[in-house]
């Protein structure tokens, strides 16, 4: 080997050996960053909407007069489930889908359903697992009164057709309405299928399918289905569907880092510790303190990925109820997290985000609730829950 290329590989190995100590240096920064933003005594924000953490000035959130909508206010377009910008370009910070009219009226379950609509369920009394508004009910009125074990052993097996859940109650000789128990006795049984989620309305393939294996289970349990005329029900479900994807409404935030990246597995073992759950998909969740899910954070980079420069925290709006006041927690999330982290409040544009804006599109946030629950699904109730899942 000669002198020159004895040199060649010295210098190639150097160059090698710098590259990889720059590397640790930098993950090692990116670390200790993000330890330093945890480890100081901030009070925990995460979790108090109302709560300014402390020292955060007012410059971080200079009122910039847009140009353009922001880009954060996410829409789901059917019948994909990616989410789209919800904003017209004059009216900067305030979606489409939430604006003051009242929403639009919903379609009458009964003209869809005929005599096999019960009376609307209020929802302020006893949830039921069937509900007119948004299930097509199938009363199968049986011979002889039929005890609760045995009906239990003939439905136990139909929870889906395609995609739509199917639910199932009973009534009793007294009239009184209730999931099926053991030990209880029956005189009809209500079957009802979910007209419309975010994957879709309702179709004449999954009706008909739910309707031959109703006849099925009538022919072992001595009944008589009242079985809906197909046209009417596809029209209600349509209508309803309408309703769903003007009401499909999802509010992002993001968080850009304005140095170096922060490292991972650091960040996220903080996170965590401020109240946030890991899920396997590497999104993390807040918790509503009930079972359910305030709003999720993105590290916006794949698994094998060591550090990022940007999260982004989302709460979907119509699955939350207005008393937990998501938006409110989820702003004061990211106004916290960017003061720690070293980093700004923008929307997906980049664009920085001030805090009047947050202000001004909680205002809309209330009058998309108001919309919500004027047409009888209130935010974060369980009609919102199925239909919005």
């Amino acid at each position: 080997m000669t002198d020159l290329q004895i040199s060649l590989l010295a210098i190639g190995g150097t160059i090698v050996v710098g590259v990889v100590i720059f590397n640790k240096w930098q993950e090692h920064k990116a670390k200790k960053s993000v330890e330093r933003a945890f480890s100081t005594g901030h009070d925990d924000v995460l979790m108090n909407p109302h709560h300014e953490p402390e020292g955060q000035q007012e410059q971080h959130y200079t009122r910039q007069e847009p140009q353009e909508p922001l880009d954060g206010m996410q829409y789901r377009q059917e019948p994909s489930l990616d989410v789209v910008s919800m904003a017209d370009d004059d009216q900067a910070f305030v979606p489409d889908a939430i604006q003051t009219e009242a929403a639009p009226a919903l379609p009458a379950a009964s003209a869809a359903s005929g005599p096999a609509m019960m009376p609307a369920q209020d929802v302020h009394d006893k949830e039921l697992p069937v509900d007119e508004l948004i299930d097509c009910i199938i009363p199968l009125e049986f011979d002889a009164p039929i005890r609760g074990e045995k009906i239990l052993a003939e439905i136990h097996s139909l929870r889906y057709v395609g995609k739509k859940p199917v639910h199932f109650i009973g009534q009793s000789h007294s009239g009184e309405r209730d999931v099926i128990a053991h030990g209880g006795i029956y005189t009809t049984l209500f079957a009802g299928i979910q007209m419309v989620s975010r994957g879709g309305p309702l179709n004449e393939l999954e009706y008909s399918e739910f309707v031959m294996k109703l006849r099925e289970i009538a022919d072992r349990l001595n009944a008589h289905p009242d079985i809906p005329d197909m046209t009417l029900v596809m029209s209600t479900a349509r209508e309803l569907h309408q309703f769903v994807s003007e009401h499909d409404a999802q509010l992002s935030v993001n968080i850009m880092a304005n140095g170096a990246p922060w490292a991972i597995n650091t960040l996220h073992a903080a996170l965590e510790k401020q109240g946030f759950d890991s899920r396997p998909d590497g999104r993390l969740v807040m918790p509503d303190g009930d079972g359910g899910t305030l709003f999720s954070l993105s590290t916006n980079v794949g698994i094998s990925e060591a550090v990022t420069a940007r999260l982004t925290l989302l709460l979907d709006v119509p699955c939350v109820a207005p008393a937990r006041d998501g938006f409110g927690a989820m702003a004061a999330c990211a106004r916290s997290l960017s003061t720690r982290l070293g980093g700004t409040v923008v929307d997906d544009g980049n664009q920085p985000i001030s805090k009047a804006a947050l202000d001004e599109i909680a205002g809309q946030v209330h009058a998309f609730y108001a919309a919500m629950a004027e047409s009888e699904i209130p935010a974060g109730s369980t009609r919102a829950q199925r239909l919005f899942s």
